[in-house]
């Protein structure tokens, strides 16, 4: 029998819009390149095989038309990506993900522990685990309805990850202003309302339930008390509580500078109010 023929590959032409242009090689950044893709091959497909995230991606236009993922590629097609929460409205084309997630919540994967804490901080319930596999982080994600978090990019391509985020800064503090910016979540602060050790939400205590565990100098000084109800732990508004309060107020300052693209200095925060910890 005659061996059957293998399908030519096709060609299609690519245009990656704003950040998605940090994935991508230098030399095919902010400009149309054409790419030879297999001839069954689907957009999703051929844009990890660009070494953009599917996460990452809102929108797809092939030849002006919004498609899914599973768009099958033809030759000559024009195809234009663009990144998650991308300043301007598609409500009217079709959004990749249709049912955003009720509530703000997040995985960051074992590379971002610092970030974790200051998610907390921010009052954003985050879960952290060290040395967890890809495949029970978005096991967890999936069943939970969290944001999975992270800077390795394989996890973030894996098929069944429906909402992730690829962190691009090194730094907890510029790693949560960019979170904050890119997500929008600058509405959305609770600060110093979870426990930074268990993510549990803090909950107001009279002093006198507390104050046998209290140091003789925080007993005298402080009035205002929380505890954790899942480790226990009290909180007060002590030399700790400031640093931390200053530490959030200069990621917010930056995450509009960030939002406002760098146009101009950040406008000044209010200060933030609520117990936390001393010690």
């Amino acid at each position: 029998m005659p061996r059957a023929q293998a399908m030519p590959p096709v060609v299609a032409s690519f245009r990656f819009y704003a950040e998605l242009n940090d994935f991508i090689a230098p030399e095919r950044r902010h400009c149309v390149s054409a790419q030879s893709c297999a001839a069954d091959a689907t957009v999703k497909h051929a844009i990890e095989a660009c070494g953009v995230p599917h996460t990452e991606v809102e929108l797809i236009l092939v030849n002006g038309e919004a498609v899914d993922f599973s768009y099958r590629l033809r030759d000559g097609d024009r195809v234009s990506v663009y990144p998650v929460f991308e300043a301007f409205d598609v409500t009217p084309l079709l959004r990749l993900r249709p049912r955003p997630l009720r509530e703000t919540r997040f995985f960051a994967d074992a590379h971002l522990g610092g970030l974790a804490r200051l998610l907390r901080l921010a009052g954003f319930d985050t879960r952290y685990e060290n040395g967890g596999d890809d495949g029970g982080i978005i096991r967890i994600a999936l069943a939970e309805g969290r944001i999975v978090l992270s800077r390795d990019r394989e996890l973030l391509m894996r098929r069944e990850l429906t909402h992730g985020c690829y962190v691009h800064a090194l730094q907890p503090d510029a790693q949560l202003a960019e979170v904050l910016a890119r997500l929008d979540l600058l509405g959305s602060l609770r600060p110093f309302s979870r426990c930074l050790e268990c993510n549990a939400p803090l909950a107001a205590i009279d002093k006198a339930a507390v104050s046998a565990d209290l140091p003789p100098s925080v007993r005298e000084r402080q009035q205002r008390f929380s505890r954790c109800a899942v480790c226990r732990r009290v909180y007060w508004e002590g030399s700790h509580w400031q640093h931390m309060q200053e530490r959030l107020l200069r990621a917010v300052a930056s995450a509009r500078a960030l939002r406002d693209h760098g146009g101009g200095a950040a406008p000044a925060a209010g200060p933030y109010s609520g117990p936390y910890s001393g010690a």
